[in-house]
């Protein structure tokens, strides 16, 4: 059972996350050969004042 577990900032909105374990899914079937109800997918939001680039977060960034 392959668990893919990705990190992505805070703001996306839930059709976004949706296409993405669409899509993660999809690779993961199609690479490893595996059945798409073997796959896991689970996305963590992060702050964005909580992650850092460069020495300054990314909501300084404005990202």
């Amino acid at each position: 059972m392959p668990i893919i577990h990705t990190h992505i900032l805070e703001g996306r909105g839930s059709d976004t996350k949706r296409e993405l374990i669409r899509n993660i899914t999809e690779a993961v079937v199609r690479t490893l050969g595996v059945p798409e109800e073997s796959v896991r997918v689970i996305i963590s939001e992060m702050a964005r004042d909580a992650y850092g680039i460069g020495g300054k977060t990314a909501k300084e960034l404005g990202r």
